[in-house]
């Protein structure tokens, strides 16, 4: 069998862990013919069925799930590797890991006030991953709910969770939401995989996505959406996290620079 195609992990894995072909396509910017063709392709050229699916559901085959955690591993890999080789390259580089719509406001004020080179940002859920493997030097980690297991942290706000939706949607003259009104809603995701907060609002404009977020994205968010607070769930604190040992002059800098700057915690509204 050829070698497989860095493009045919990230679409199995977009599939893998959306487990719908439409939402799949959405994220990656394809069409959903496109994208069914080049996975029916990869199951030939494996010789193994990696989905079971039917016209109403999309289920992972034991031969998927084991798949699917090699992708993950595969392309967290190569991230890395780009990410050294990027280092040599330019060893003055910070790259912070934040989750899409949650933090990024924040971090921006945080960051006005360093005075080093302007950090890069990168967009994902598993931030966790991303600055223990080394994809970036530092994350924006939600106390309790992440681990921050062997890492230094300095507690930096708290965001309160709201739901985005589009203007004129059915819940969208409350005064709050609770989570079981959001649970209802066709395209209601907990979690959001798009690679940003302007993704996350496009697809909340368009209808195809309700979805909840820290409330500092608020003030970036187009006429088009508008954000109700979440009633039963809790505030979630904000950290600035980073591994113990490193000792680049330029995030240490900038973490005294936040250190500073927190002074306690504060509140998003």
């Amino acid at each position: 069998m050829d070698r497989l195609e860095t493009r045919e992990l990230v679409y199995f894995a977009a599939v893998g862990e959306e487990l719908h072909f439409s939402r799949a396509a959405e994220i990656l910017g394809i069409s959903q013919p496109v994208l069914s063709r080049a996975i029916a392709r990869l199951e030939r050229r494996m010789g193994v069925r990696l989905l079971d699916r039917t016209s109403r559901r999309v289920e992972l085959t034991d031969a998927g799930r084991a798949f699917l955690e090699e992708c993950r591993h595969l392309l967290r890999a190569l991230d890395a590797a780009v990410r050294r080789t990027q280092e040599a390259a330019h060893p003055h580089r910070l790259v912070i890991a934040v989750r899409p719509g949650t933090g990024t406001g924040l971090l921006a004020e945080l960051l006005r006030l360093h005075t080093g080179p302007e950090p890069e940002l990168v967009f994902t859920h598993d931030r966790g991953s991303a600055l223990r493997e080394g994809i970036a030097d530092a994350a924006l980690l939600c106390v309790g709910s992440d681990d921050l297991t062997s890492l230094r942290s300095i507690e930096v706000a708290q965001e309160n969770p709201v739901a985005l939706l589009r203007r004129g949607h059915p819940l969208a003259d409350r005064d709050h939401v609770t989570v079981a009104a959001l649970e209802d809603e066709p395209g209601y995701r907990a979690h959001c995989p798009a690679a940003g907060l302007d993704e996350i609002t496009d697809l909340v404009s368009l209808g195809r996505l309700v979805t909840v977020v820290g409330s500092a994205a608020v003030d970036r968010l187009p006429p088009e959406v508008i954000a109700l607070p979440v009633s039963d769930l809790p505030p979630t604190t904000l950290a600035f996290c980073w591994a113990p040992r490193t000792t680049k002059p330029e995030l240490l800098a900038l973490a005294r620079t936040i250190r500073q700057a927190s002074r306690g915690t504060a509140t998003l509204a």
